[in-house]
């Protein structure tokens, strides 16, 4: 498929946070990818001497590299005090840390845990104020926030387009915009209602498919996304595009596809 979305704009990341990130990272030039976004989870935090091997990977490459926040068992929308603070001493840290390497950093939105459940409207504005701190830290440094769309789950925040551009404009802050999931929004059926309304808000994308329920993360091309449409909507944008895989095969796999070789 011709997508008209240039390789030159396309990066790799990969869903597997317990495998070694610098087995694949060297090579994903050579491989045609454009640019590379660490996942800060397990073997691709940012701590010991990955930030090391980091450097080294921008110190012999021209990927330009993207981060995605932390996510495990944090909570944006928190209500316990402890929990809260914790997310944003986690999130804050690594803007801080791959600020010198990277200019975007991905965020999930928070959740209702079950006191949330309770009280969604305070968790709602407790979402809102741990990103205005993530825009407000991100922007000492000159860094853009894109809060990402979510997968069809209960009790998550971003499902829906106008929820999206809700907080975004909730949040205020002038370096926020979204990092638009299409298999997230493919799992959700708002696909076409992310097109329609939200391409103005995009400052980054995630790329990948499934069969519209769960979130299964397969090559582009495997699911019922439909690239045709997905691409030519997308294809000016002046962002990275980032195909998120489960493994650096599938990953090689999605750039044929998307790219059309």
């Amino acid at each position: 498929m011709s997508s008209g979305i240039s390789p030159g704009k396309i990066g790799f990341s990969c869903r597997s946070v317990v495998d070694d990130p610098f087995d694949y990272a060297f090579e994903l030039e050579d491989m045609g990818f454009s640019g590379w976004e660490i996942v800060c989870e397990g073997n691709q935090t940012l701590l010991g001497d990955n930030l090391e091997k980091i450097s080294n990977v921008i110190e012999t490459t021209d990927l330009t590299l993207t981060i995605h926040l932390p996510f495990s068992d944090l909570n944006l929308a928190s209500l316990n005090e402890n929990i809260w603070d914790e997310t944003i001493h986690q999130m804050t840290e690594i803007i801080g840390l791959s600020a010198p390497f990277s200019r975007l950093a991905v965020v999930h939105p928070g959740h209702l845990s079950p006191l949330g459940m309770q009280m969604p409207d305070l968790a709602w504005d407790r979402n809102i104020e741990g990103l205005q701190r993530l825009c407000d830290l991100a922007a000492e440094y000159d860094v853009t926030i894109g809060v990402e769309n979510m997968v069809n789950m209960d009790f998550i925040f971003g499902r829906q387009a106008e929820e999206m551009l809700g907080m975004i404009e909730s949040v205020d802050r002038d370096n926020l915009g979204l990092t638009f999931d299409v298999g997230h929004a493919n799992t959700n059926a708002r696909v076409d209602e992310f097109l329609d309304k939200c391409l103005d808000k995009v400052v980054h994308v995630h790329l990948h498919d499934n069969h519209g329920k769960k979130d299964e993360h397969l090559p582009a091309g495997q699911g019922t996304v439909d690239w045709k449409k997905v691409c030519r909507a997308i294809q000016y944008l002046d962002v990275r595009f980032i195909l998120e895989s489960r493994s650096i095969e599938e990953g090689k796999t999605s750039l044929g596809y998307i790219a059309g070789d």
